[in-house]
């Protein structure tokens, strides 16, 4: 099993959502996050005063896939979010040793 963690931003969720739908992919976790990378921010002005922005907010989302399905995951994920722009966000991929759910004490991958 593989847990995937993608940061994007915030207005490409539904697209990704319905994307990840589309393959069979069904259940997330998603959190608003604020970060920056190589994108280092941006300046905006306010009353006059210019000030840096460092923290732009982003979208991260995690999700729990067999290994089957992270190749899957991964592609539709990055097909989809991506502008082509510095921000577009990144993907984490790790290796899960067990998964089990809470309610029926299923684990591995019947837990998913």
């Amino acid at each position: 099993m593989k847990k995937i963690e993608a940061i994007i931003r915030h207005y490409k969720l539904e697209e990704v959502k319905n994307g990840l739908n589309e393959i069979g992919i069904q259940g997330m976790t998603v959190t608003e996050v604020r970060g920056f990378g190589r994108q280092r921010g941006h300046k905006e002005v306010y009353r006059g005063a210019e000030y840096t922005v460092d923290f732009l907010p982003k979208v991260k989302l995690e999700l729990v896939v067999s290994e089957d399905d992270a190749g899957k995951a991964i592609e539709k994920i990055t097909e989809v979010a991506r502008t082509g722009n510095i921000g577009d966000g990144k993907i984490f991929v790790t290796d899960l040793s067990e998964v089990i759910r809470i309610r029926t004490g299923e684990t591995g991958g019947e837990a998913l």
